[in-house]
C-alpha cells in the first residue's frame, strides 16, 4: 500500500513570531455593523472632503479603509518619511466619528523603489523582467521590497497603532500573480530543500525518471515556466510535480511576506490585521493563509446576476477560513465595474440583494470600493457611492443610503452571530491544481465550475454550507460533499469513513482518488483510498468535448432520463455499492453511473456514500443531494420557491435570524415559517403569514423564540 502520510509544507518566518500558530479569530471591537468603504481622500482638494463627510453623513457610513495605495506619498523616497496627507486623512476621519481600517499601502510600491532596486520588480511567466508599472508588481523575494514593506508598516503602526479610530490593519491588497525570477528560484530551491531534505526524496516525490529528469544538485532546478516545463502555456506541464509545489512554494512565498508586515505592525499595535481576498481565487491556496489572518475579508464581485449560488459560496469559503467565524465584506461595487469588457450596471435593489445575502452568510460589515470616483487612470469609471460630481440624487448614492439605514436599523444584533451548519464541501487548492494541469482525461475540466455546481442544489434547499478543507474535523456534519477530490492525503478517506460509520452521507465522484499528494498515481484501481468508502472501482474513464451529453437514467425511471452527464464518463464496477443510475448511451450504456453504499451503523440509521462518475447536471445533482439532506431532515422551509434563499445566523444572545432573500425574476408568494419581527422594517409577522415577495425583495426576521443554546 501506499504511504499516505502527508509530507509537511515548510514554514516560513515571521519577524521572531513563531511560525504556523493559528491565530483564533478575532474582529474590530465594534458595536455595529461596519458600513463604508474604501476612501482615497489624498486624491482631492479640501473642499471636497467637506462635501464627502456631508454625503456620508446621509448615507450612514460608520467606517472607512484609507492608505490602501499611499506609498509613494508617505514615503516619496527611502531616506524620508512624510506621514502629512496620512494624518490629515486620518484625524479627518475621527473628528467625523468614523473608524478606521488603516492600509500598510503596500499592495503598490513607490516608482523610486524599483528604480533604485530594479531585483523588486517581478520576472514573468515567459521569462521577462518588467519594468515598473500598474501594481501587484513586486517580487516577494526581494529582500529589498520584503524590508522596506515592513519598515512601513512598522513605522504606520508605531504612529497610528494607538489612535482611537483606527479598529483594523489591512496588508497590502488583493494578494496576486507569481514571480519567476532567479531570487524566487533561489527561495523555491531552499524551500524544496524544507520539504524533502534529500534529492532522493524529491526525485522519487516527482517522478524524475521519467524523461531523464534526474536532479543530482539543488542548483539543477529551475522554476516551471514557459522557459522550463510550460511548452504548452501556463495550465500544461510535462512535471505535475515539480508545477504543484511551485503553486504551493508560491503561496507560502506571499504568505511570509504578508507574516512579515503582520509582525511589524505587532511591534506597537495588537489590533486586528486582515487582508482582501478575491473568493475563489486560483493562484493563491487560501487554506494555508487562515491561521494568519486575524479575521478573514474579501472583495465580492459577482460576474453574473443568475447565479447566485456561486456568490453564496464564496461567502461560505470566507467564513470557513477562520472556522464560522464572521468576515468582512471589504469591497463591492455600488455601481459598475471597470475590469471587464463589458461593465453592466447593477439593477435597482441588487446592491442591496447582494449585501444582505453577504451578512446573511456571515458577514459583519458592508463595504464599497469606492467612496468616490477616482478623477484619472483605470478606475475611473469605476462605480462609486459618490460620482464625479458628487450629487445626493443618483440612484446608486440613494440606493448606498437606503442601506446605510436599514444597517443602523439592525445595529449590533448580528455582529458576531454564527451560522448553523451540518453540511460541508470539501475544497482542496492542491486538487484545483492538479486536476487542471493533468493532460487528461478532459483538459476541459474545470475544478471551481464543479464545485459550484456541486453546491448549488445545497443553496436551492436552503441548506447552509460550510466550505472546508480537506484537513477539516467533519464530525459535526451530516452531509460531506468532496467533488474532484483528485488528490486523498493524509487521513483524509479515514475522516470521510468516519462520517459514513455514524450515520452521515458522503457525497464523492468522477477523478477523485486518483493520485497522492505529490500528484503520482496510487498503484491501485481507481478511486485509490476511497474505493473501499465508495464500494466501487473504476473500470475505464471515457471523455467528450464540452456539450457533448449522455444520458444518466436512474433506477426505476425506465425510458429517457431528465439527467446528463458530460466531459467524464467514469465506467463503475460495484464492489459492494448499490447501482442506482446507469449510462444511456454509447458502448457503455447500462453500465453503473451512479452508486450508493449502505454503511451500517450500530443502532442507529446507515449511512451512505454515494459516488457519481461523470460530471453530472443539475438535475441529476439535485436529486442526488435532495436525497441526502432529506435523510437527515436538512431541507429548508422554501426549496420550493425558485430563486429564494433561506440562511440563518445566531447570536451570541441565542436570539436566531433568518434571512429570505428573493433573487428570482418574478413575484413569489410564500407561507411564512416562522414568527418573529422584520428587522429591515419592524414589522411583527407570525408562522403561516402568506407574503409577496418582488424581486430583491429581503426579510431579516429575527424569530420570536431564542434557539436553544
Amino acid at each position: 500500500m501506499p504511504d499516505l502520510r502527508p509530507r509537511p509544507l515548510p514554514e516560513v518566518t515571521i519577524l521572531g513570531h513563531p511560525a504556523g500558530q493559528p491565530v483564533a479569530a478575532r474582529l474590530p471591537e465594534l458595536d455595529h455593523l461596519a458600513y463604508g468603504g474604501d476612501y482615497s481622500p489624498e486624491q482631492w482638494p479640501d473642499e471636497i472632503w467637506d462635501r464627502d463627510y456631508e454625503a456620508f453623513d446621509a448615507a450612514r457610513i460608520t467606517t472607512v479603509t484609507v492608505g490602501v495605495f499611499t506609498w509613494a506619498l508617505t514615503q516619496p523616497d527611502e531616506d524620508v518619511l512624510d506621514f502629512s496627507m496620512l494624518d490629515k486623512i486620518v484625524q479627518r476621519a475621527a473628528d467625523e466619528g468614523r473608524s478606521i481600517c488603516l492600509g500598510t499601502g503596500t499592495g503598490a510600491l513607490p516608482p523610486w523603489m524599483a528604480r533604485k532596486y530594479p531585483d523588486i520588480t517581478r520576472v514573468d511567466f515567459e521569462g521577462r523582467r518588467h519594468r515598473y508599472g500598474q501594481r501587484h508588481n513586486a517580487c516577494w523575494s526581494s529582500p529589498d521590497y520584503r524590508r522596506l514593506a515592513a519598515q512601513i508598516a512598522l513605522r504606520l503602526a508605531e504612529r497610528y497603532g494607538s489612535h482611537p479610530a483606527v479598529v483594523a490593519w489591512h496588508v497590502g491588497n488583493e494578494y496576486g500573480g507569481r514571480c519567476y525570477c532567479e531570487l524566487c528560484a533561489a527561495e523555491f530551491r531552499r524551500w524544496l530543500k524544507a520539504r524533502y531534505e534529500t534529492l532522493d526524496e524529491l526525485n522519487e516525490a516527482w517522478n524524475t525518471v521519467f524523461w531523464s529528469h534526474r536532479f543530482t544538485d539543488w542548483d539543477e532546478i529551475e522554476p516551471p515556466s514557459a522557459l522550463t516545463e510550460h511548452w504548452g502555456g501556463p495550465g500544461k506541464t510535462a512535471f505535475q510535480g515539480i508545477t504543484l509545489d511551485f503553486h504551493r512554494f508560491s503561496t507560502d512565498n506571499a504568505l511570509r511576506q504578508f507574516r512579515d508586515e503582520k509582525g511589524a505592525i505587532r511591534e506597537h499595535s495588537e489590533l486586528p490585521v486582515t487582508t482582501n481576498f478575491m473568493g475563489f481565487f486560483q493562484p493563491l491556496d487560501y487554506h494555508r493563509w487562515s491561521a494568519d489572518l486575524d479575521f478573514a475579508s474579501w472583495d465580492n464581485y459577482p460576474r453574473r446576476y443568475d447565479e447566485p449560488w456561486a456568490t453564496a459560496l464564496a461567502h461560505d469559503l470566507m467564513r470557513g477560513l477562520k472556522d464560522g467565524a464572521p468576515f468582512w465584506l471589504m469591497e463591492q461595487t455600488p455601481s459598475v465595474t471597470a475590469s471587464r469588457d463589458v461593465n453592466p450596471v447593477r439593477r435597482p435593489g441588487i446592491v442591496r440583494l447582494w449585501s444582505w445575502q453577504a451578512v446573511a452568510h456571515g458577514a459583519d460589515s458592508v463595504l464599497y470600493f469606492q467612496m468616490r470616483a477616482s478623477r484619472g487612470a483605470c478606475e475611473m469609471t469605476h462605480g462609486a457611492v459618490l460620482d464625479h460630481s458628487g450629487r445626493l440624487d443618483t440612484r446608486t448614492f440613494r440606493e448606498v443610503a437606503g442601506l446605510g439605514k436599514e444597517v443602523e436599523t439592525v445595529g449590533g444584533i448580528l455582529l458576531g452571530a454564527r451560522t448553523p451548519t451540518r453540511c460541508a464541501l470539501v475544497v482542496d487548492w492542491d486538487s484545483w491544481w492538479a486536476v487542471e494541469m493533468a493532460d487528461g482525461p478532459n483538459r476541459h475540466l474545470r475544478y471551481l465550475s464543479t464545485i459550484t455546481d456541486w453546491a448549488r442544489p445545497f443553496w436551492e434547499a436552503g441548506a447552509q454550507l460550510d466550505v472546508v478543507p480537506v484537513t477539516a474535523d467533519l464530525s459535526a456534519y451530516d452531509v460531506v460533499a468532496a467533488p474532484l477530490l483528485h488528490l486523498v492525503k493524509g487521513d483524509t478517506a479515514a475522516r470521510l469513513r468516519t462520517v459514513a460509520e455514524r450515520g452521515g452521507t458522503v457525497i464523492t465522484g468522477c477523478l477523485s482518488g486518483r493520485a497522492d499528494e505529490d500528484d503520482r498515481r496510487f498503484l491501485a484501481d481507481a478511486p485509490g483510498p476511497l474505493a473501499g468508502l465508495a464500494g466501487v472501482r473504476v473500470a475505464e474513464t471515457d471523455a467528450a468535448e464540452p456539450g457533448v451529453m449522455n444520458p444518466v437514467v436512474f433506477d426505476g425511471e425506465g425510458g429517457a432520463s431528465p439527467a446528463a452527464g458530460e466531459m467524464v464518463f467514469e465506467v463503475l464496477v460495484p464492489d459492494g455499492a448499490e447501482v442506482l443510475a446507469r449510462y444511456g448511451a454509447d458502448f457503455y450504456a447500462g453500465e453503473p453511473a451512479i452508486t450508493r453504499r449502505a454503511v451500517a451503523v450500530d443502532g442507529g440509521r446507515e449511512g451512505h456514500v454515494w459516488y457519481v462518475g461523470t460530471q453530472l447536471d443539475a438535475t441529476g445533482l439535485s436529486r442526488i443531494v435532495t436525497d441526502a439532506l432529506e435523510r437527515h431532515d436538512l431541507v429548508g422551509p422554501y426549496a420550493d420557491v425558485p430563486g429564494l434563499e433561506f440562511a440563518t445566523r445566531i447570536a451570541a444572545s441565542g436570539q436566531t435570524v433568518d434571512f429570505l432573500l428573493h433573487h428570482g425574476p418574478r413575484d413569489a408568494t410564500i407561507r411564512l415559517h416562522a414568527s418573529g419581527t422584520d428587522l429591515l422594517t419592524g414589522r411583527d409577522l407570525s408562522a403561516g403569514d402568506v407574503i409577496v415577495l418582488h424581486p430583491a425583495d429581503v426579510i431579516v426576521l429575527r424569530r420570536t423564540r431564542p434557539a436553544p443554546r
